[in-house]
């Protein structure tokens, strides 16, 4: 079995022209159920687990993607699980491709990573290329943040379609690469950065329940008003608009994959009453959670 980091294979893609995010989604998968195997499917399939585990194979390569792991499996190979879920399994899913040339690596073969600097004047008229490199299977330095944004391309494409919307993603899907890419060297992750993902780790395990600054300022034993300022730098958001959106996507789950009924749904993901629960999600989602179920549930 590998594991993450462990004679780390890179994905080495020549640059421009830039990997281009295709489509993408999020999905549970019930205990029992194995990951589909597909071979030669022509696009890399980046697979981020939030929770539970994939037992992932490829060829001849092994992995346990467990949550804050990712993996991408290539277009030209074999893929296949191992074995089924232990538990329920939620993973961000999403294909890319490239229409430049790519190869494979590993990271023992660079010594330096620092590439000859060109000259301004010299190739001032001619395109010039790099290499940018992605770990195949890694342990994500910032999860949390990588999550937000696989979030926002899914929401993107289920909002809008049009040409500007598009534009958008692959500006979202270079962020994603430019994470996944920071974690082949892997830094430390500054002190701010860390108490932001240490709380969006906590938020999410303990969405369920009814969450206060307080409780959350004693478990990660900082101030609220630090772990604020944090989140807000790494997420964009408070803490308690993190737990907001994280409640509502539990929800679009449960309303596009269960029969139970919208109050059911609010009790389930945290809320204590179910107007402000459809309240809120119309607020992000900008339809009730009724019209979201009947619009996505057979689409």
């Amino acid at each position: 079995m590998i594991k993450a980091g462990d004679g780390m294979t890179l994905l080495q893609f020549t640059v421009p022209p830039l990997p281009h995010y295709m489509i993408g989604g999020f999905t549970v998968a019930p205990a029992g159920r194995r990951h589909p195997s597909r071979k030669n499917i022509q696009v890399f399939d980046l697979l981020a687990v939030t929770s539970g585990c994939l037992y992932m194979g490829e060829e001849d390569r092994h992995y346990e993607v467990l949550p804050g792991h990712a993996l991408i499996l290539r277009p030209d190979s074999f893929h296949y699980a191992t074995r089924e879920c232990q538990e329920d399994t939620g993973y961000f899913w999403l294909h890319f491709q490239t229409t430049g040339p790519w190869s494979t690596a590993a990271l023992s073969d660079y010594q330096a990573w620092a590439e000859p600097a060109a000259s301004p004047l010299s190739n001032a008229h001619t395109t010039q290329t790099f290499t940018t490199r992605l770990p195949q299977f890694t342990k994500l330095l910032q999860p949390g943040k990588l999550y937000e944004l696989l979030r926002q391309l899914e929401l993107l494409l289920q909002k809008d379609l049009s040409a500007g919307a598009r534009w958008k993603q692959q500006i979202i899907f270079q962020e994603v690469l430019q994470h996944l890419s920071a974690s082949v060297e892997r830094p430390l992750p500054s002190p701010s950065a860390a108490c932001a993902e240490q709380a969006a780790a906590y938020l999410r395990q303990h969405y369920k329940e009814k969450l206060t600054a307080q409780q959350l300022g004693d478990h990660l034993n900082f101030h609220p008003v630090y772990i604020a300022r944090c989140m807000q730098g790494a997420f964009g958001c408070s803490p308690s608009e993190y737990l907001l959106r994280y409640r509502i996507e539990q929800a679009k789950l449960l309303l596009l994959q269960t029969d139970l009924t919208i109050s059911r749904i609010a009790e389930e993901v945290g809320f204590n009453q179910a107007a402000y629960f459809s309240s809120s999600f119309s607020k992000h989602e900008g339809i009730p959670p009724r019209k979201y179920r009947q619009r996505f549930s057979h689409g």
